[in-house]
């Protein structure tokens, strides 16, 4: 088999061009456990039988609920090469959302990881009115485990599965991932075979690694970005090791000395923290040449010609003294990191590039299977931008310089949702909602977003909108604004109201309460205050939408100063351009 045509082929082929290769690697009892492709299929086989048992029919969805480990990729082949669907969730998802997306899916059959998963999905049944089975991939009391979905499946023949998986088509439906929408209901992006396997092949010609290469995961599989790296890894013959988590990052890399991986700006820009971290406990000329180093790096550009014979001087000396220490420190084979998600800042990528880590930063949606373009190690690097259009894919800027976008990576649609799919599927064209401009003829650079929806440094979706309307439910904010596109973390600009406050005031701090309005809105107790009534709606959004730093502004967002339209809605940019100390001040 030289062209996979279904996602599922991808273990197949591997097993006929490598069949000696390891495809996996994790820890068991504190060592590495290899997995061959033969063993994986037969993992992946016994638990497709359990399926069939429990009449999984072909188009049906399962459910699949797992932070990053082995089984996880078990559970997407077992569906697939039956004819079923995968909807691959994130553990840490609100309960309204498992309620949406696993009524709307009307998924039968789940499989989550652990124990706390178990129990939040069996809490949740009364209100999902399809939901039949749940298992568990670790074993523990009372509750139905993986082992016993195998053996369910035990009297299934071999014959079952071949017949299905011969039937799927390449214009079938792969998966279904499920994205966040601007009204808070998750949208339902529906995927094929051939939609997800043409991100494969572009990928193949960005990575330049051969089989028997060694690539760390640690990102969840069910983010349709490594969701996709992994299968091209499968696709090259990358043996894929899986991290126990992002704790023991560091560890890994130690030990198995990885030659490709995929990070979001967030893991680089702890990375770079380290790093600072390092130079800040030095003393002496050792912290002022690290110093020094880390200033020569900052300028560098990956066009060798931009860079003059004095500055090459200095980075060969710097590369000596200081920065190829940061690429030892990270294994010493790293071949390619692709960073994506989300905006990674030019500094911290022209370090890293000055050190040797070779960083290439990427753009892709869900919509997109997800891989638009980047910045390919063979055709140069654009700091700042997210570079070159992928293979068979075509890109335009529509007059207000919104990205479109056509090709096979592009979606069939969002599920069950025609008014949403027109709104972003128009001539053949995908309306990505994401500003962009070319820089040096086809480098593609992202300066805005359309809509008011971002992604913080995790790669994960804020949508300020709910966040905003629950904030403002509190009788102690009058306006809030949620920020943090690219950043760590959410945060928000509130605007009190200042009358309800003095209110309070007047019976919990009387001292507070005769302050002029400026003294009274820095006072420690009244920031506490509100943080108190940001905390109480942060219960109502998952872990990462958590507002983690407020800034409380002294004056009402109003039409006369540009910051709120005629029909009062917030005009952002404007809003960032005169806060920008106070956003600053949120970020450190």
């Amino acid at each position: 088999m030289t062209t996979p045509h279904r996602i599922f082929d991808l273990a197949y082929r591997q097993l006929d061009l490598y069949p000696d290769l390891d495809m996996f690697a994790r820890k068991a009892a504190g060592q590495w456990q290899k997995i061959t492709t033969s063993m994986f299929l037969n993992d992946v086989r016994a638990l497709s039988k359990g399926l069939l048992a429990l009449d999984v029919k072909p188009g049906e969805k399962v459910g699949l609920v797992a932070e990053s480990r082995y089984e996880w990729h078990v559970v997407d082949f077992a569906v697939q090469q039956i004819g079923a669907v995968t909807v691959a969730m994130y553990p840490n998802i609100t309960d309204a959302d498992y309620q949406f997306i696993f009524n709307d899916a009307a998924i039968r059959l789940c499989i989550v990881s652990d124990k706390n998963l178990y129990k939040r999905i069996c809490d949740l049944t009364d209100s999902i009115y399809s939901l039949k089975h749940i298992f568990a991939i670790n074993e523990f009391a009372d509750s139905r485990n993986w082992q016993e979905l195998i053996e369910i499946g035990r009297n299934q023949s071999e014959e079952d599965i071949n017949r299905l998986k011969a039937v799927v088509q390449t214009d079938d439906l792969a998966t279904l991932i499920y994205t966040s929408g601007t009204t808070g209901k998750p949208k339902g992006v529906m995927l094929t075979h051939k939609n997800v396997l043409s991100s494969v092949f572009a990928a193949r010609e960005a990575t330049p690694l051969e089989a028997h290469a060694r690539a760390l995961t640690f990102l969840p599989p069910c983010h349709a970005y490594e969701r996709m790296v992994i299968y091209t890894y499968f696709y090259i013959g990358i043996t894929v090791y899986v991290a126990e988590g992002l704790e023991r990052i560091a560890e890994h890399m130690k030990e198995i000395q990885p030659n490709i991986m995929t990070a979001v700006p967030r893991i680089m820009e702890k990375v770079f923290e380290n790093i600072m971290k390092t130079g800040a406990t030095l003393t002496g000329m050792k912290k002022k040449l690290f110093h020094w180093a880390i200033a020569v790096a900052e300028n560098f550009d990956p066009a060798e010609q931009a860079n003059g014979f004095v500055y090459r001087q200095k980075l060969a000396l710097a590369r000596r003294l200081v920065l190829n220490k940061f690429h030892a420190a990270l294994g010493g084979q790293l071949v390619t990191v692709v960073s994506g998600s989300a905006s990674l800042q030019s500094r911290i990528i022209r370090v890293l590039l000055a050190a040797r880590i070779p960083i290439f930063e990427g753009y892709g949606l869900t919509e997109a299977s997800p891989l638009v373009a980047v910045n390919f190690y063979n055709r140069g690097i654009r700091v700042g931008t997210v570079g070159n259009a992928v293979k068979d894919v075509e890109i335009k800027l529509a007059e207000d310089g919104e990205i479109l976008v056509k090709g096979p990576n592009v979606m069939q649609g969002y599920y069950k949702n025609p008014e949403a799919t027109a709104e972003v599927l128009k001539d053949g064209w995908l309306y990505t909602g994401d500003i962009g401009k070319w820089v040096d003829g086809n480098f593609l650079k992202i300066i805005d977003r359309k809509k008011e929806m971002f992604k913080i440094s995790g790669g994960k979706y804020i949508v300020p909108q709910p966040m905003e309307t629950k904030l403002v439910e509190s009788p102690f904010i009058e306006q809030a604004m949620v920020v943090g596109d690219s950043m760590k973390y959410a945060a928000a600009f509130i605007v009190p109201h200042y009358a309800n406050l003095k209110d309070w005031a007047k019976e919990h701090e009387p001292a507070l309460a005769v302050l002029p309005k400026d003294q009274f809105l820095s006072a420690p107790a009244i920031y506490k205050r509100v943080n108190q009534e940001v905390r109480l709606a942060n219960q109502h959004f998952g872990n990462w939408e958590q507002i983690k730093k407020i800034a409380i502004l002294p004056e009402e967002f109003s039409i006369e100063r540009g910051e709120l339209t005629p029909t009062l809605k917030m005009k952002r940019r404007e809003i960032m351009k005169r806060y920008t100390k106070e956003y600053e001040g949120m970020f450190g």
